[in-house]
């Protein structure tokens, strides 16, 4: 499911416009992500968590010619599932 379908499927669902049902579904975007930017986490309860995760500088390789190279330090998004969605996929 691609995010049109996504937006189609939540104006069926909850009987919104199609323009109101991408506002909503932007609206949701937009305010986990500008959580997770200010290093919040966000939980939603029986669906999952939404949260950052630091990682360190590291060393690693150039693939094409094999020397080193350094890795910055970054910031990860992550999600980690729900008990209930869990157990609804299963």
């Amino acid at each position: 499911m691609n995010k049109q379908e996504l937006i189609s499927a939540v104006a069926e669902t909850s009987g919104l416009s199609r323009s109101d049902a991408s506002k909503a579904v932007e609206s949701v975007f937009d305010t986990i992500t500008g959580a997770l930017k200010k290093g919040d986490e966000v939980r939603l309860v029986g669906f999952g968590t939404f949260a950052c995760s630091q990682r360190k500088a590291s060393t690693g390789r150039n693939p094409r010619t094999g020397e080193p190279m350094q890795i910055k330090a970054s910031k990860q998004p992550k999600f980690k599932a729900g008990k209930s969605l869990k157990d609804t996929v299963q």
